[in-house]
């Protein structure tokens, strides 16, 4: 009988760093290679595994957002999770992934993605190890970009996911479970900055107002017309940005300042996540990426 090589977790670890392939991969590697670190470098590069270094520096802005809630109803998890392709972005693998990190981030009390590191799955595996198989097997960068925990200050929550692009939470109080359901689904529509204009920051609106003077000095009016075109201006633009001011979706003809008054409620915050927004995305990304893949295949990189 064959006596099995002991692997240590030191030579484990500079395996992992050497190739960016996953743990379970290195150590079966360091297996196959009876403990030879050069040898089971080999046997990644021939298994592909060891590409998850190259794909991490890969721009990842396709993915799925993804929003957990407790039992209670009183704690929501907001995630996205990026890839590099929207075809990714639909594999059941991936939006496993992406699901399981709510789930489990939001169990472990975890409120920013630095925090990831220390999680473990239900099968026991490390957030990191899972990661990276994943990225072995697919074959592409995945991340997950950012997440954030909110605990309703409010007596009524609501969330809503649109296609998997876009996730909204709404914490709100008064109302009902429909109107909660309503704003949220126009949050996601509209894509507001903050719930009322008193939440809009001042350099925002200094920054607004010296564009809009420049626009209005140009025609040559008045000073007193000057500033009326500017109140203007800035009171369509407060509206626009702001979720009490913007034309309610479901009837345009009133705000969503009206709906809530209407149905007694007020929203006290919210959080919306778009996938691979303020991200920027070369657009020959996939050009580049298959020309590279092909140059890899002939040198054997």
């Amino acid at each position: 009988m064959t006596q099995e090589v002991a692997i240590s977790a030191g030579t484990v670890k500079r395996l992992r760093e050497s190739t960016g392939a996953g743990m379970m991969d290195c150590k079966n590697a360091l297996k196959e290679a009876g403990g030879d670190f050069d040898e089971a470098v080999q046997v990644l590069r021939k298994s592909g595994r060891a590409q998850a270094e190259k794909r991490a520096g890969r721009i990842a802005a396709e993915g799925l957002v993804t929003v957990a809630c407790d039992e209670a109803g009183k704690n929501y998890l907001i995630a996205e999770t990026n890839c590099e392709t929207d075809f990714v972005s639909r594999d059941k693998q991936f939006t496993e992934f992406a699901e399981a990190v709510g789930r489990v981030a939001l169990d472990g009390g975890v409120e920013n993605v630095d925090k990831l590191a220390g999680l473990s799955f239900p099968d026991g595996r490390g957030f990191e190890e899972t990661r990276e198989e994943l990225v072995s097997r697919i074959g592409e960068n995945i991340r997950v970009r950012r997440l954030e925990r909110i605990a309703l200050s409010g007596d009524r929550g609501a969330h809503y996911v649109h296609g998997g692009r876009i996730g909204v939470i709404v914490d709100m109080d008064g109302g009902d479970d429909a109107v909660a359901k309503d704003v949220a689904l126009h949050i996601a529509a509209s894509a507001p900055v903050c719930v009322s204009p008193e939440q809009v920051p001042e350099e925002t609106i200094a920054k607004e107002k010296e564009v809009y003077k420049a626009q209005a000095e140009e025609s040559g009016k008045p000073a007193h017309i000057l500033n009326k075109i500017i109140e203007g201006k800035m009171r369509k633009f407060l509206d626009s940005v702001t979720l009490e001011g913007q034309p309610f979706v479901k009837d345009p003809d009133m705000t969503v300042g009206e709906f809530l008054k209407k149905h007694g409620a007020t929203v006290n915050t919210f959080r919306r996540y778009e996938v691979g927004e303020g991200i920027e995305k070369a657009e020959d990304d996939f050009v580049r990426e298959v020309m590279q893949q092909a140059s890899d295949a002939q040198t054997g990189g």
